[in-house]
């Protein structure tokens, strides 16, 4: 672990006093603990420190230690192990934190690094000019699968390029930071896999049927036979009406569904229980399918949309589906249609494909920027 220590005294504040409402809070937090615990409470207290001025100064330890009937030297033994807690003065907009594990790293880190070089200071723990940004490289943040990822203060922004990165320090340096959506900055579902679901998501499988006695006797051939007294048993179970077998189990119970008029235990759900993929798609004929066109010299990239990927594009290329301005004109029946088409049920209402679609015909990327607050994928 690299040395840390405090700012210089140059740059560290004479006091420290928590907010009206810090204060409040603070008293709280440590009525949380029994009496002669109160130092339980020197992790929280710091944090809230730093929330309120941006980093931890030499002033709020030594006021955290009073609180806490605490040596100073134990308070900053905390603060200066933990790189939570930011010892300098960072960016009163934006702290950027880089994660430079292995995962990350191999995914990016490097050119998010040189971003933050960029655009920030060539040096990490540096204000930019104005003093508004700063940045670091940290170890892992917990988010592998999303990588490579940084964080601004308590949000994590992932799956991120070098050119989404910049949009995003740009919005935060501009005051907007809350404008800008944490989590993945792809279509994903925090850590699912891009495009969807892979997995949870199959059709309930058809039971198969159990096995013929002579069909099992043949598999067990090889088997060693049973005793006299287990054959004997057999036997009885067989012929003893009280006694139910499997085999006379499923044609009781045949008989009883049959009686009521329920043929699901003959097989007669079978074909309620077909995967949806076997489901009949709506017809090309139907007055609700959408007007294709032909295929124009430059079409607009249809998988900016979220939610749209290279299989999807695909399929509505072959409908005669090429720009954006088609996609933002459909009605309702039209999307219903297309949704059913596409048999993924509710994925056009639920990325709000229209949406995004007029944001793209209008004004491409920058004005999709302006209404989302992210590029598109």
């Amino acid at each position: 672990m690299s040395v840390r220590r405090l700012a210089e005294d140059n740059v560290q504040p004479a006091s420290f006093a928590f907010s009206k409402e810090n204060a409040t809070w603070a008293k709280a937090t440590i009525n949380k603990y029994p009496k002669g615990r109160q130092q339980s409470a020197v992790i929280p207290l710091l944090m809230r420190a730093q929330e309120q001025d941006g980093w931890v100064t030499k002033a709020a330890i030594e006021s955290v230690a009073d609180m806490l009937d605490m040596a100073y030297i134990r308070v900053l033994e905390v603060a200066t192990f933990y790189t939570q807690f930011q010892l300098l003065p960072v960016g009163t907009r934006a702290h950027v934190q880089v994660c430079g594990t292995t995962p990350c790293m191999l995914r990016g880190a490097e050119d998010l690094i040189n971003v933050c070089k960029k655009r920030i200071h060539a040096q990490p723990f540096h204000l930019n000019e104005s003093g508004t940004l700063s940045w670091e490289e940290v170890e892992c943040q917990g988010a592998c699968v999303n990588a490579p990822m940084v964080m601004i203060f308590k949000d994590s922004f992932e799956d991120l390029t070098p050119t989404q990165l910049e949009h995003i320090i740009d919005r935060f340096d501009a005051g907007k930071g809350s404008t800008v959506e944490p989590g993945p900055q792809v279509d994903r579902i925090f850590s699912a896999p891009i495009g969807g679901l892979t997995s949870l998501n199959e059709p309930e499988p058809v039971a198969k049927k159990a096995p013929t006695r002579a069909k099992k006797a043949d598999e067990d051939s090889v088997s060693v036979p049973p005793s006299n007294a287990a054959r004997a048993k057999t036997d009885a179970d067989e012929t003893d009406p009280k006694l139910k077998t499997p085999v006379t189990a499923k044609a009781e119970a045949a008989a009883n569904a049959k009686a009521k008029g329920d043929t699901r235990a003959e097989g007669g759900d079978t074909a309620a229980k077909q995967p949806a993929a076997l489901v009949a798609k709506p017809s090309l004929e139907d007055k609700n399918r959408p007007a294709g066109i032909a295929r124009p010299a430059t079409p607009d990239d249809l998988e900016l949309i979220s939610g749209v990927g290279p299989k999807i594009a695909g399929i509505l290329h072959e409908l005669g589906i090429f720009t954006f301005a088609q996609v933002a004109g459909w009605k309702k029946a039209e999307r219903e249609w297309v949704d059913s088409y596409l048999n993924f049920k509710g994925r056009i209402e639920r990325d709000d494909w229209v949406k995004q679609a007029k944001a793209l015909a209008k004004g491409g990327e920058a004005e999709y920027i302006r209404v989302f607050g992210k590029k598109p994928r």
